[in-house]
């Protein structure tokens, strides 16, 4: 028997990068998936790949947000896991900060995470999982990375509450925080000679000595969810190469 047969996962940022390789470990698991992302080109790939309810869904928007609950409720029935993926970068250094970037950032990390995990509530049964995607930036005080750590910290803060409150209902709450990984948010609008700079430039902070892959964080998605890890909840693991813990 696969670990996630007849489960219904719902992943809400999925459409690349560490979202779709967890889509695609848990639809080789067994799961019946629906999927949101801002992407509808890659949406509709996705949905014939992996078989799956793909909408076009924006997190930062609550009604896009409640829109794509509802769809997932009428045509799943429900949620067994639901994995908060969704998320944006940006760098500005502190004086260069205005509100709107401040807004831009914490609209989908923080605030459009919370409520997206608050409408999702009632469609998730007791006993279910919820992993969240969150970042060794809200510990590592880089410059420039000001607007997102907070983002993230708060998100960190958030899941561990959230997890505690769900407890009567046995809904386990954890997080993921990659470190460096090579996806394809730092490859956009640059050459291929940029890349490899930025490659080489974030393996060298790494002490495993390279980037992660979008494969090695969702593998641990898919444990956190599982029932093999029944017995953990509000932890917050970082899968970085030894960033936080050797660094």
């Amino acid at each position: 028997m696969k670990r996630f047969d007849n489960k219904c996962v719902a992943i809400l940022g999925g459409n690349a990068g560490i979202g779709l390789a967890a889509a695609r470990m848990f639809a080789a698991e067994g799961a019946k998936l629906a999927i949101t992302g801002r992407n509808s080109e890659k949406l509709r790939a996705v949905a014939e790949e992996l078989d799956a309810l793909c909408i076009r869904s924006d997190i930062s928007d609550l009604a896009q947000t409640e829109a794509a609950l509802s769809q997932i409720e009428d045509t799943l029935g429900g949620i067994d896991v639901l994995f908060v993926n969704a998320g944006v970068g940006g760098f500005a250094m502190v004086p260069d900060v205005t509100p709107e970037f401040w807004d831009q950032i914490h609209s989908v990390n923080l605030r459009g995470a919370f409520f997206a995990i608050q409408k999702a509530l009632p469609l998730m049964g007791d006993g279910g999982s919820i992993v969240i995607t969150g970042s060794i930036g809200s510990t590592a005080a880089v410059p420039g990375n000001v607007a997102y750590a907070a983002a993230k910290a708060g998100l960190r803060a958030m899941a561990r509450i959230v997890g505690k409150e769900l407890l009567p209902r046995r809904i386990r709450v954890n997080m993921v925080s990659p470190g460096p990984t090579d996806t394809e948010i730092f490859k956009r609008d640059a050459s291929p000679e940029e890349i490899q700079g930025m490659r080489d430039m974030l393996s060298s902070v790494v002490p495993i000595g390279r980037m992660g892959t979008s494969e090695e964080v969702a593998r641990t998605v898919l444990f956190l969810a599982s029932a093999e890890a029944s017995f953990i909840n509000g932890v917050d693991l970082c899968v970085d190469g030894g960033c936080i813990e050797l660094g």
